[in-house]
């Protein structure tokens, strides 16, 4: 029977992908991308300032060219593209994020077959320990963790486009991280004042983020846990962003059942995720749905998941809001 050629193609690109991923990876690991902005625009010159074969350069170049990381010929030199210029070591890049994933998520993604077999996360077959202790264990490590979420979130700005702050005068983000989506949130609302709480080795990298934004005049910072500890009461708004997607509904249940001890009869509660559609649009969420369970045995669910959760915890999802990137914001508000 004759092979239909078309799926071959797409079957062989999928199975290579993974080579685009560590071609991109090395590249930026030398640092191609800024030695290109500097100046070295051919492959010798980028090999005697990386400090690589120049032939094996020459012929990464050509890939990177077919991948539009780069443009350009030996004969003209090459320039970065956008893409490219996003893998620079400068703020605001992806760099970070390519590290990661290039590293451990790679690393973990490569022993998948471990967690599609025993729903534990590979990350832990890799590592010998979950990503969270890792990362409290590897300061570089989590400085780059918490590096590429901030440069992944560049939805966050679209936030308080679709959510109205203005009548609130205390919003507290739970698991904050590096503040980015509280500084975005305080930047938008000037009137309001926000806590972050998050654990305690995240909180000298929010401060740090917080004062280059918006100052903390305004924001208070504590270190606690989201199971063990008391939130700060009776608050406008509280923020949960990226998340309960790393954790098991029981988990989410208890988060949300003290998240809702702290509301008011009045307060909201916006939970940010990648909302799984039910009519199977959408390919991000899915992708990242596994990419959770691989790293630290999370998910991501469907819409009527989210109301499951909620009515557990004395919650209803009121509205849910599109956001970039196949980001939702779901309005949770408490039971009547």
């Amino acid at each position: 029977m004759a092979i239909d050629t078309e799926a071959a193609r797409v079957t062989v690109d999928l199975i290579t992908a993974a080579w685009r991923t560590q071609a991109v990876y090395a590249a930026t690991k030398l640092g191609l991308p800024d030695l290109i902005a500097a100046g070295h625009t051919d492959s010798a010159e980028l090999a005697r300032a990386a400090g690589t074969d120049e032939g094996i350069t020459r012929r990464l170049l050509r890939l990177l060219a077919r991948l539009e990381i780069v443009e350009g010929t030996e004969e003209t030199g090459y320039r970065n593209t956008a893409a490219g210029d996003l893998l620079r070591d400068r703020p605001d890049s992806l760099r970070d994020m390519c590290l990661l994933y290039g590293e451990e998520f790679y690393q973990a993604w490569g022993h998948a077959q471990v967690t599609f077999r025993t729903g534990e996360p590979a990350f832990e077959a890799v590592y010998g320990q979950s990503l969270i202790s890792y990362l409290r264990d590897d300061p570089e490590a989590a400085g780059r963790f918490q590096r590429t979420m901030q440069a992944s979130n560049f939805f966050f700005d679209a936030v308080p486009e679709t959510v109205d702050f203005s009548q609130s005068s205390h919003v507290v983000d739970i698991a904050g991280g590096s503040g980015q989506l509280l500084s975005t949130v305080l930047r938008a609302a000037p009137q309001t004042r926000g806590t972050l709480v998050d654990l305690e080795h995240t909180i000298p990298i929010a401060r740090k983020h917080l004062e280059q934004t918006v100052g903390t005049e305004r924001v208070e910072l504590i270190a606690g846990n989201m199971f063990a500890d008391e939130l700060p009461a009776g608050a406008d708004t509280y923020l949960l962003s990226r998340v309960l997607g790393d954790w098991g509904d029981d988990d989410c249940v208890r988060v949300l059942n003290r998240v809702r001890s702290a509301m008011s009869a009045h307060s909201r509660l916006l939970i940010i995720e990648r909302v799984v559609q039910d009519d199977g649009t959408g390919l991000l969420a899915p992708l990242w749905d596994l990419h959770l369970l691989v790293l630290n045995g999370g998910s991501q669910r469907t819409l009527s998941d989210y109301h499951g959760l909620a009515a557990r915890s004395g919650l209803t999802v009121e509205r849910s809001v599109e956001l970039p990137m196949e980001n939702t914001a779901l309005v949770l508000v408490p039971e009547a």
